[in-house]
Parts: structure tokens; sequence; C-alpha cells
């Protein structure tokens, strides 16, 4: 069982750090993209639904306003978060709302088993009373813990985004790495099936706890996995980056 385990987890990790040629793709080379939405039948009879002027009436107008103007953004204003914002967002993110017994957490994500096979690690860039540095979220106590600081952070994050230099340039910058065996004690090989779409909940809780306070965020799965699992202090089998997403304040309009 450890020998299939082992192998599914290295195709999640390889899956992650392939890199693609982008000029073999079909939009490099000019084929029309598919459609959004496979066509209707002729002679289907569509039921049409109220229309988004009418939400406000089973649904709180500020969730609607988050939903609304949530997108990505890759342009931040050069001020800092607060440090009571920092800890909602990661509360957002992966705080803990309950403890069910000592193989599950709760979470305001949902997660397979509640198993939760993330942590999470922070570049704070510019958050009001930190020093600049990397630091991991400890959820169980919704803590900070100082990991270490160093020249050119954002350089080097940039260097090993293949040179995107939005991600060094937000206020924080999320990490956040999988630990494998912490889905795989419950679920075996079948855990790889479940922990991309597990980080992809976690990432939209931060797209729309971010909305809520003035901010934005781009999710990135470009990386060097190697260059980022180093940059993080990371082994790279036991625990490697899975996925990440700067933070920043909006900028001022226009």
């Amino acid at each position: 069982m450890y020998d299939l385990i082992r192998l599914h987890r290295r195709w999640l990790k390889d899956s992650i750090r392939k890199t693609v040629d982008w000029s073999a793709t079909d939009q490099a080379r000019g084929i029309p993209p598919p459609p959004p939405q496979k066509p209707v039948p002729p002679d289907a009879l569509p039921v049409a639904l109220p229309g988004t002027d009418r939400f406000e009436a089973v649904c709180d107008a500020g969730l609607l306003r988050i939903l609304r103007g949530r997108r990505s953004l890759r342009r931040y204003a050069d001020i800092p978060l607060s440090l009571e914002e920092l800890a909602f967002l990661l509360w957002a993110t992966q705080g803990v709302t309950g403890l069910p017994g000592e193989a599950a957490t709760h979470r305001p994500v949902p997660s397979a088993g509640a198993r939760h096979a993330f942590e999470t690690y922070l570049y704070c860039r510019k958050v009001e009373t930190l020093k600049e540095g990397i630091y991991r979220y400890l959820p169980l106590e919704h803590s900070l813990l100082f990991e270490f600081a160093g020249p050119r952070l954002a350089d080097r994050i940039t260097e090993a985004c293949f040179g995107q230099r939005f991600v060094g340039q937000g206020a924080v910058t999320f990490f956040w790495s999988v630990i494998p065996y912490r889905m795989e004690w419950r679920y075996g090989p079948a855990a790889h099936r479940v922990l991309p779409m597990d980080v992809g909940h976690v990432c939209q809780n931060l797209y729309l706890s971010a909305e809520a306070i003035g901010a934005g965020v781009c999710a990135v799965a470009a990386y060097d996995q190697g260059a980022l699992d180093a940059l993080l202090r990371l082994d790279g089998e036991e625990e490697f980056v899975i996925y990440l997403a700067p933070v920043g304040k909006r900028p001022a309009a226009g």
C-alpha cells in the first residue's frame, strides 16, 4: 500500500511542478476557444430564473457586494495590512471553529474527512507591528510563528514564480504547503484526488475575505517547485508548496 501511496504522491507533486510549453497550446496556435457553455438543444424550454436584482430578498447585501466585486488583483497599494486584518484572513482560510476529535478539525473551509492537510506560510512584507519575514500560522492557537528573515525575500519569491513581480509586491503573500500524509492516513491513495480540491476551497475563502476588507488577491500556480520549497525550507517530499496568493489593499481609483 505504501508504494502505491508514494507513487500517487509523486504524481501529485510532478503535476504541480510540470513546466508547460505555452507555445504549443491551441491558443498560441490561433485556434478559436471552446464555447463557455454547451449548446442548448433547439427544442429545449429553459426555465427563467429571478434576476440578480432580486437576490437581496434572500441574501445579505454585504455578501452580495463581496461576490459581485471579487476579481483577481495584480496591483496593490503600497500600504500595510493591520494585524487584525491579517488575523481575519488567516482565520477565514484555516482558523479552527471546532475540535470534534483528535482526528479532525472544523474550519471555515471544507476538507475531506475534516483532515485539513495544509500549512499556511506567509511572507509578511507590510503588516503593522510585524517585521518583514517568513511566518507560519498556527491554527490551533490562532497565532503566528516567526520562521526566518533574510535579504531579497521579495526578489527571491519573484524569481521562484518565473518573474511574476506582483507575487512579491503585496502586503502579504500566502503560501500553502501540503503534508500529504494527513490525508493519506485516512484515505490512502484516494487522498491525492481531494487535496487539490481542498486547497481551492482555502484560496476561495481568501478571495472573499480579502474583498471584505478592501483588499485583493491573485492566486498563483505557476512557480518553480524546487525553488519555492527550498525558499520556505520545506523538504519537498513529506511537505511541499501546492498554491500561493499575494494579498494587498486595492490602489486608489484612477
